[in-house]
């Protein structure tokens, strides 16, 4: 995490595993999404598609993602152009409700109150 929110890091390339999306919102960075298997497609669907935090590069029959491409997902993540403005609005405000979810009495804290006293 220390790296991640370092200011010289633009964006994060990662094959989108669920701690990695965590970490990416958390750290208020952009992602550039390169899934793989299991849950990694479905969470990469969701930075392009729902939170809009990022893109999902487009890999080749034998999964690999071509440097024509990744340079197309770099630019939308980091190029300045209308793309990156609406990504990186969406990583401030993605990054603003996972903090205040984690504040005392934020729905984190709610919810494992909840959690456990339903268990106990």
């Amino acid at each position: 995490m220390e790296v991640l929110r370092h200011g010289a890091v633009g964006c994060f390339v990662t094959h989108c595993g669920w701690n990695s999306t965590l970490e990416s919102i958390v750290a208020g960075v952009a992602v550039v999404a390169c899934p793989q298997f299991s849950d990694q497609p479905t969470n990469a669907k969701m930075v392009e598609e729902v939170w809009g935090n990022g893109v999902r590069a487009v890999v080749d029959e034998k999964m690999v993602v071509k440097r024509e491409e990744m340079k197309r997902c770099l630019e939308a993540v980091m190029g300045g152009g209308e793309r990156a403005e609406e990504i990186k609005k969406s990583v401030e405000k993605w990054k603003k409700v996972a903090m205040e979810s984690v504040e005392d009495g934020g729905s984190s804290q709610i919810n494992l109150k909840v959690f456990l006293e339903s268990i106990l």
